[in-house]
């Protein structure tokens, strides 16, 4: 017995140290934190418990029938981030580059379907130089089993990745089809093929960093969601998002004590619009004057700017709220920014999170960059989502919400619960400019009775209360009490009860 302990202990020690303590410094040195002092960080203090410590490759091919690696380059277990329980693998750069084998996709795969079973998140702690070259088609085998499971996750359980070093190749396709991805300043980065081989095939000079670093896919392709300067920002943050999350499908939102009245009101949001209205201003003054405690949690909040995707809580439950930025392109919606808000529309709708949106739209972006980018399908996402959306829906016009983007913005017509309006909405099919030179284009030539007509089409629609006579809007509320009927209109959705008609799913406009 004694002699097993010791074997124990030694094993133990082995996968512990995983490529030794040399390649350990070297992770330091790039400013970087091991696999096991990841999830020691992220995870609450001794809650970790560890799968498959003792787990090893069987490659017999290029010597390494003579390598015993005990873990296999990626830590797996369970643990709690505030109490409630959490999967997490952290791959082990240390151990072969935390290359995948066979063996290395098993123990993941392993975590993935006992959080399916049990309903909790999956968190994925990513630092991998890809797939194990020494075991050729049975790595490429072991992704392919991740990506099932990431599909199969998706919608039941939260499924997160941290980039936290090199994703390059197939292992960027597990990550991309998780809920949200964060990554690292200067030491991650992610991309399908490396900055020698776009030198070879397009002649681009281009560096690891400009190719698929934090910044350039938190602000240019909109891959990742948020960039932090190091790991151990990423992962306080990591913990701080899970608290808006509910842990499955089957659960509502998670609730907060919190002192903040649902009944507060802040008199300053009545001048928060300005009287002009080519006028911009900060829609987020708004949304953190509305939720709890002033605690919102942005998404993306570099990529498609002129709309706002993140997490708030109301009387300490979770909402998701989206909203225009009248700071940003005028708030028009365009490709980008419809693409961000669907998705992120489809994950609240799929935990049972309510959604809150901000409404401040002139209008789809025109020209020919959207025209040919394929605006008409790519808006035609957040149309679909808000539509599919059975989840507590309320929505606030501030300002100006024309044409078809005020049907798409969780409009009334779609199924929307309950509509408020500011007394400075202006809800019509355009602008009053536009509007009077397409029905008065004869008198085109005569702008004193141009602007004669323009004032008449704003005293008509430029406000709420043509939309509010057909029951399109259901109260005209004052910008100070925008928490107070928010709040109230959500404690009377809480047991709200829709589902949509059978099917195996929907054919959303890829």
């Amino acid at each position: 017995m004694q002699d097993i302990i010791h074997q124990l202990e030694q094993k133990r020690e082995q996968a512990r140290l995983g490529g030794g303590q040399k390649r350990i410094d070297a992770q330091h040195a790039k400013g970087k934190l091991t696999a096991r002092e990841r999830i020691e960080l992220f995870l609450d203090p001794e809650s970790f418990e560890e799968w498959d410590m003792f787990k090893e490759h069987r490659c017999t091919d290029f010597g390494m029938e003579q390598q015993s690696l005990p873990g296999d380059g990626v830590v797996t277990g369970y643990g709690t981030v505030n109490g409630r329980l959490v999967f997490v693998f952290s791959q082990d750069f240390t151990v072969l580059g935390g290359s995948l084998s066979e063996t290395h996709a098993e123990k993941i795969c392993k975590i993935m379907d006992q959080a399916m079973k049990v309903g909790a998140p999956v968190i994925g702690l990513n630092d991998s130089g890809g797939a194990r070259i020494q075991e050729g088609v049975a790595a490429l085998g072991g992704y392919a089993d991740v990506f099932q499971r990431n599909v199969m996750a998706s919608g039941v359980v939260p499924q997160i990745s941290m980039i936290m070093g090199p994703c390059a190749g197939g292992a960027v396709y597990s990550p991309s089809m998780t809920d949200f991805i964060f990554m690292v300043k200067d030491s991650s980065y992610m991309f399908v093929t490396g900055p020698e081989v776009v030198k070879t095939v397009t002649h681009e000079e281009v560096t690891a960093e400009e190719l698929g670093g934090a910044v350039t896919h938190t602000s240019k392709s909109g891959v990742a969601d948020l960039a932090f300067e190091n790991d151990v920002e990423a992962l306080l943050m990591l913990r701080r998002l899970i608290n808006f999350l509910p842990s499955s499908n089957k659960e509502k939102p998670p609730v907060q004590p919190t002192l903040d009245s649902a009944d507060r009101l802040d008199f300053s949001l009545d001048t928060l619009v300005p009287a002009n209205p080519n006028q911009p201003y900060d829609m987020k003054e708004l949304i953190i004057k509305t939720v709890d405690d002033c605690d919102f949690f942005e998404i993306q909040p570099d990529y498609a700017k002129n709309i706002i995707v993140g997490f708030g809580r109301m009387e300490g439950r979770t909402v998701g709220i989206v909203a225009n930025q009248p700071l940003v392109l005028a708030g028009c919606l365009d490709i980008k920014s419809s693409i961000k808000a669907a998705r992120f529309v489809r994950f609240c709708d799929a935990f049972n999170i309510p959604v809150v949106t901000f409404v401040d739209v002139p209008g789809f972006m025109p020209g020919t960059s959207q025209e040919y980018g394929g605006i008409i399908k790519h808006g035609a996402k957040l149309l679909y989502a808000y539509a599919e959306c059975t989840v507590p829906k309320v929505t606030v016009i501030t300002r100006k919400a024309y044409g078809g983007a005020y049907d798409v913005m969780s409009s009334k017509h779609l199924r929307g619960d309950v509509n408020f309006a500011w007394p400075s909405a202006e809800i019509a099919v355009m602008g009053p400019k536009g509007a009077v030179e397409i029905i008065f284009r004869e008198e085109k030539n005569d702008p004193a009775k141009l602007a004669e007509r323009e004032a008449e089409y704003k005293t008509k629609f430029a406000n709420p209360f043509v939309a509010g006579a057909r029951g399109f809007i259901d109260d005209v509320i004052m910008p100070n009490e925008t928490r107070k009927r928010i709040c109230r209109s959500l404690a009377m959705l809480k047991d709200k009860d829709i589902t949509n008609p059978w099917r195996k799913h929907g054919n959303i406009p890829l």
